[in-house]
This record gives structure tokens, C-alpha cells and sequence, in this order.
């Protein structure tokens, strides 16, 4: 049974203008979780529609887009087993004010209190294959082996 999975994470414009992308970086990394790929963009409105396709006709939707098109933002590939789930728990609720301490959002956006909340994270694999093929094409999507793989793999 195969249970490594990927998972689409962007480090929102906050998470770059706070300067703090490295540090959640590094915990997705000191958790086992593989960067399969990594690109920092600028998007428009355009594309904005498409990553929140599902969201355009809800109220909200306008603030999220001015939110992310208002600066660069970080998207990853996360890879490792049970990824979807392993990064979801590490991201906390969405509501950062409801994110409990020790995840992403609840250290890092629990009390900007304006809906901002630093981080996307793939909700389950129909849209983790569906964002990660909107945001990578499959020739910016890498397989390595990360040392600690060679180390802890079954024989």
C-alpha cells in the first residue's frame, strides 16, 4: 500500500512580508514532509479565480483575492506519507483564532484578527491533485531521495 501523498501549500503575501516562510518551512521539513517543488509567484486576479473557483460566488471571496494578489506568495509541493493529513494538523484550523498554539496559524496568525491567515493547504487528494497540477506543471515536479529516506527505509 502507497500511502505517500502530495500536498499544495502557498506561504500567503503575509507569511512573506512577516518574514517568517523560512521557519514554516522548516517545520513541514523537521516533520519528514519532502519539497518536491517550490516557486515564488505573483498572481492576478485571474488566477486567483482559478485556485478559489470554488469560493467566487461567496461573500468573502473579493477580500481573499485582494488578500492574495497583494504581494508574492510561496507555493509548495509537499510530499510523505499521509502528507494531506500531516500538513492540515500542522496548519490548524482556518479560522486562526480557533488554531491552537503549536500549529502554523495559531502561532504565527491567531491574532491579526482581519481573516488573514498566512498559509493554504490542500483540503483532501481531489484538490491536492487538482491545485497541485494548477500551480506545477509535472516538469517542476522533482523525485530525490532525501538522506534521511536512505536511513529509515524498509528492507
Amino acid at each position: 500500500m502507497n500511502d505517500i501523498e502530495r500536498s499544495l501549500v502557498l506561504l500567503k503575501p503575509d507569511a512573506i512580508q512577516r518574514a517568517v516562510a523560512g521557519e514554516i518551512v522548516t517545520r513541514f521539513e523537521r516533520a519528514g514532509l519532502k519539497i518536491v517543488a517550490a516557486k515564488m509567484v505573483w498572481i492576478d486576479s485571474d488566477f486567483s479565480r482559478k485556485h478559489y473557483a470554488e469560493h467566487i460566488e461567496k461573500p468573502f471571496y473579493l477580500e481573499m483575492e485582494k488578500f492574495i494578489t497583494e504581494g508574492p506568495l510561496i507555493a509548495l509541493v509537499l510530499e510523505g506519507r499521509g502528507a494531506i493529513a500531516v500538513v492540515r494538523k500542522m496548519v490548524g484550523s482556518t479560522n486562526p483564532t480557533e488554531a491552537p498554539p503549536g500549529t502554523i496559524r495559531g502561532d504565527y496568525a491567531h491574532d491579526l484578527g482581519d481573516g488573514r491567515n498566512l498559509i493554504h493547504a490542500s483540503a483532501n487528494p481531489k484538490d491536492a491533485e487538482k491545485e497541485v497540477s494548477l500551480w506545477f506543471s509535472p516538469g517542476e515536479i522533482h523525485s530525490y531521495q532525501r538522506a534521511d529516506e536512505r536511513h529509515t527505509q524498509h528492507r
